[in-house]
């Protein structure tokens, strides 16, 4: 079933002066122009500008290994079944290190049996905070001896600001990029 994009891309003669600005300031950076998630929250551009620094800090200058924060985008986008998420963030994942079986599992709803130690802790306490609203004592300390204090309120940030662009996206019906090259999620349940 084919969902029309209800909040396409904004022509530049129809954008507003701050919209302009802010997406010249998006091009500018190191996502290149305005996609995914920019889109539709080009709609409000100061709340695009806010999130997508907060973005920018958790994929390019957080605490986490770069492996462990890919892994988490895959896990949040799997929940939502974010399809642009899921396809852009599924070729980095393998690329920094996460396995294939892992990817595998995560896009067919199940925990999987193949992380790694770091992304068994942040996969637990991913799951734990989405299922229960919050994490246990053992779940906590096992993210503070793994990732330190920053690490842990990194991985908050990561899994928070995921959920938003993902809640963004599928209320937007954002069309996934090139859906041939990564296997469409399918809706839950599975």
């Amino acid at each position: 079933m084919i969902v029309a994009d209800r909040m396409p891309p904004l022509e530049p003669d129809k954008m507003t002066p701050a919209q302009r600005q802010a997406a010249q300031e998006l091009a500018a950076g190191p996502r290149g122009g305005v996609k995914g998630p920019f889109i539709p929250l080009l709609r409000s551009p100061e709340l695009m500008d806010r999130l997508q620094k907060v973005g920018e800090y958790l994929r390019y200058r957080s605490a986490l290994p770069p492996r462990v924060g890919e892994f988490l985008m895959l896990a949040v986008s799997r929940r939502w079944t974010q399809q642009f998420e899921w396809a852009v963030h599924v070729p980095l994942a393998l690329a920094a290190g996460v396995r294939q079986e892992t990817v595998e599992s995560l896009s067919q709803g199940r925990r999987p049996a193949s992380m790694a130690a770091d992304e068994e802790i942040a996969y637990e306490f991913c799951d734990e905070l989405e299922r229960t609203r919050g994490v246990s004592d053992a779940t906590y300390r096992r993210a503070l001896g793994e990732f330190g204090e920053r690490g842990v309120i990194d991985m908050l940030g990561l899994i928070g600001y995921f959920t938003t662009v993902s809640m963004v996206m599928n209320a937007a019906h954002t069309p996934a990029p090139q859906p041939e090259a990564v296997a469409a999620l399918r809706a839950f349940p599975l």
